[in-house]
């Protein structure tokens, strides 16, 4: 099983960071260590000061497939839910900075929340909408008609240099309203209106 992240695929929170809109998606994978484990804390790691979250649909790919043309991406989407890629901002942006990769910033463990699975039927319509608390406030809400890059498009991107197996996840970039989270933070991820993870940072 591997972890395929698209970065950049809301135009508000590429401005938000100061970034280029980007013409084709960007990709970059976390290793199966980066999942934290059900009913887990988060807990903050030492190399950084500045964690954010980042709420992000998510994909489960239910067969292998190879060069997939976007009419036919749906055929291989299993399950959708939400979750989380934890980022360490000031890692990724002293890595960045250097011209080097950041999966360190991205792939570290415990960086990849994700939530109970739903039908893709979910995605119909493409007008889902997905929601992320902290501490009961709302801070990201997002709508997966307001992707740059559709999940079908992704799919076929993805599956030109990737051969995709079952059990695969692909996260699919967060909208704006990325943040902090310190220690003491409950972050509540939902699916329109089904809550599909509970994480508590330590």
């Amino acid at each position: 099983m591997k972890i395929l992240c698209i970065g950049r695929n809301y135009a508000a929170h590429a401005a938000e960071l100061g970034n280029a809109v980007p013409e084709e998606p960007v990709v970059f994978c976390k290793p199966d260590s980066a999942l934290l484990g059900k009913n887990l804390p988060f807990v903050v790691p030492s190399f950084s000061q500045d964690i954010h979250h980042e709420l992000e649909v998510v994909l489960r790919i239910g067969k292998v497939g190879k060069h997939i043309e976007p009419r036919f991406a749906h055929k291989y989407i299993d399950a959708v839910t939400v979750g989380l890629d934890f980022t360490a901002r000031d890692l990724q942006s002293e890595l960045k900075s250097k011209g080097l990769p950041w999966e360190k910033a991205k792939g570290f463990d415990g960086s990849a929340v994700v939530g109970a699975w739903k039908s893709p039927d979910v995605l119909d319509g493409s007008d889902l909408e997905f929601s992320l608390l902290k501490n009961g406030q709302s801070v990201q809400l997002g709508r997966v008609r307001d992707m740059i890059h559709s999940p079908a498009q992704i799919i076929a991107h993805l599956s030109r240099y990737f051969t995709l197996k079952t059990g695969d996840l692909i996260f699919t970039g967060t909208p704006a309203g990325v943040g902090p989270v310190v220690p003491g933070d409950h972050l509540e991820g939902f699916l329109a209106d089904d809550r599909v993870f509970s994480v508590n940072v330590r």
